[in-house]
């Protein structure tokens, strides 16, 4: 296990939420994307992917589970770094015996949400509350297979239509989309 990564992992995930948190504090963070926020976010985004460079996706085998968890959820905050998102989906399902199955859920799901797809395991809500899913009964059937809790299914809203964006006629969150390569 390479001690050294796993420290620096942990100590910026940890950094990542000290940050969330005096944000929120301050009322800064449900205004859209804090620029504070962003560039921590693409700080450590640049880190996880010379880490990623040098020994591959940081698994629990190779950093340990706290680190490994450290590494998905700057993965999960590197919203504005999609290539980099779907890199480490791409390697979290290559390694997915060393990796927690539930990330991989919220990364798929995630990166469904900023491409404007429905999402395959309800892991995602925004302004409308639950993002919409694909199929209700498959998420039923997924979030019980990856022990995670059950929706209720009168919030859980069906859009199968692939090809339509669900974030049609959000002008700011599609412009931000577009500047940084969702679009």
């Amino acid at each position: 296990m390479n001690e050294h990564i796993a420290d620096e992992l942990i100590a910026m995930a940890r950094h990542d939420l000290q940050v969330r948190e005096k944000l929120l504090q301050a009322g800064k963070l449900s205004q859209g994307y804090s620029s504070e926020m962003e560039q921590l976010h693409l700080k450590n985004a640049a880190k996880l992917e010379e880490i990623i460079d040098l020994m591959g996706y940081p698994t629990r085998s190779k950093v340990g589970e706290e680190a490994s968890e450290a590494a998905w959820l700057i993965v999960q905050h590197a919203i504005s770094r999609p290539a980099l998102m779907k890199r480490c989906y791409a390697l979290l399902s290559e390694n997915n015996d060393d990796v927690d199955a539930q990330n991989l859920a919220y990364l798929h799901d995630r990166i469904c949400y900023f491409e404007g797809r429905p999402q395959r395991f309800g892991t995602q809500f925004d302004h409308r509350g639950l993002y919409p899913v694909e199929d209700k009964a498959e998420t039923i059937r997924l979030r019980k297979a990856l022990q995670m809790s059950a929706h209720d299914e009168s919030v859980m809203v069906e859009c199968k239509d692939m090809a339509a964006d669900l974030h049609c006629g959000e002008l700011a969150f599609n412009q931000w989309r577009k500047s940084v390569g969702w679009l």
